[in-house]
């Protein structure tokens, strides 16, 4: 069962300050902790319903799986619904990404389900790295771990002061713009950097001013904009195309 000290800090580490004390971070759900089990992540606890443990523990013999009630998982999770497993996990060490191929680099992405779909698009296409500004949302926010579906596992995220780091890369940066070039006629380099602002804002003029090649989707009807993930995911797309 899930002791009262341990509730607390599960419900503690829904907030990122607590996160950054503690140094962990919850994963929650069947799918999630499945393929958190499946990785060389370090688990510290594992909290499970019966069911969950009779199905999966063969699988993972040497793990120790913490029975807990239904009702005190969803009691516990920071999700809306919860009813298979939570996990406390100690936040692994992000190096930044080696600068040998394509870079995905995020400019004020604030939102965690934004952040989250991007990091499986992300993991889709074989990129297993991310830089994000400061002010980006954090990786390991509840939110964000869940709509990566399990992709968390495969890509890491690094916050870093972006422009600065921009500048130290010795090789072509791509930029999302509104009036960019279309991505269907641009040369993309397979060794480069994809710069995504926010939906809001765009890209700084901080970083704005350190791309070399504005690029765009084509819009063929009427829609004001994309989400910022859906658009990774085409630009991601079409650099793949050219590898």
């Amino acid at each position: 069962m899930i002791s009262k000290n341990q509730l607390k800090l599960i419900r503690q580490l829904g907030q990122k300050k607590y996160r950054k004390q503690y140094n962990q971070y919850l994963v929650q759900g069947e799918k999630n902790v499945l393929e958190l089990l499946n990785s060389p992540l370090k688990a510290v606890d594992i909290f499970a319903t019966q069911a969950f443990i009779n199905t999966h523990q063969n699988q993972f013999p040497h793990v120790d799986l913490t029975p807990a009630e239904e009702e005190s998982l969803t009691k516990a999770s920071t999700l809306v619904s919860n009813n298979a497993a939570i996990a406390v996990v100690d936040m692994p060490k992000a190096d930044l990404p080696n600068n040998t191929g394509l870079i995905l680099a995020l400019d004020g992405v604030s939102d965690p389900g934004n952040l989250g779909t991007i990091i499986r698009v992300a993991d889709w296409y074989g990129i297993q790295h991310i830089v994000t500004s400061t002010d980006s949302a954090d990786a390991y926010n509840p939110k964000t771990i869940s709509a990566t579906m399990g992709s968390f596992v495969r890509v890491s995220v690094s916050q870093v002061e972006l422009p600065e780091y921009l500048q130290t890369l010795n090789m072509p940066i791509y930029g999302a713009f509104l009036d960019g070039q279309s991505v269907h006629t641009t040369d993309l380099s397979a060794k480069g950097v994809l710069l995504m602002g926010s939906e809001s804002h765009g890209i700084r003029e901080q970083c704005a001013k350190l791309v070399s090649e504005k690029i765009t989707i084509p819009a063929f009807g009427e829609a004001e904009s994309l989400n910022v993930a859906m658009a990774t995911g085409i630009i991601l797309d079409n650099f793949k195309r050219q590898a």
